[in-house]
């Protein structure tokens, strides 16, 4: 038996829905909240805008903002940005809530629980072994590839760990397309 795999297999992870919000509400103290349609609100003081991504507490329903753009000139923003931001552009609304500088600027996380779903061609139980993989990320969503691999074979993660040969390490969360070897099982 050679040692080569004989067959590659493509996985996909994609994004199914926008993750929600690690964030305190001030109110119920609930730590979930999400952007639900997606809306922006934008201020204008003379020629300096403000612009804030509106979410809504999962627990309560109160509303809150997420600070996108603070004074910042009307000139320096890109015009079809700015028509974006009036009409609430569903694109941007993911762009924006995937940014890790929003994140950071207004001390929030992502969280990525049942926000995405791994597309794998099943491995048959007749192929010659190993088996290579190959993943691609559709967005960026940060998982463990163990995680991934355990869950796309249906094995357990001890398993995956006796069994799979990867370039990267497999306990340290990647959202990178990434390639692994399946070994035959014991």
């Amino acid at each position: 038996m050679s040692s080569q795999p004989h067959i590659v297999l493509p996985w996909v992870v994609r994004r199914i829905r926008l993750p929600l919000l690690r964030l305190r509400c001030v109110d119920c103290r609930s730590e979930s909240a999400t952007t639900g349609a997606g809306r922006f609100r934008v201020n204008a003081n003379g020629k300096l805008l403000d612009v804030w991504l509106l979410v809504r507490c999962v627990s309560c329903d109160r509303t809150s903002k997420l600070t996108v753009h603070e004074r910042a000139p009307v000139s320096s923003l890109d015009p079809a940005q700015l028509h974006g931001y009036h009409v609430n552009d569903p694109g941007l609304v993911a762009v924006t809530l995937l940014d890790p500088l929003l994140l950071r600027r207004n001390r929030c996380a992502l969280d990525w629980s049942d926000a995405w779903e791994l597309d794998a061609a099943p491995v048959m139980p007749g192929l010659e072994w190993p088996v290579r993989v190959a993943v691609v990320f559709d967005d960026p969503v940060p998982v463990r590839p163990e995680r991934l691999i355990a869950r796309g074979l249906g094995i357990s993660r001890g398993a995956v760990l006796r069994r799979v040969k990867c370039e990267i390490p497999l306990r340290r969360t990647t959202c990178a397309g990434f390639a692994f070897t399946v070994l035959a099982g014991d």
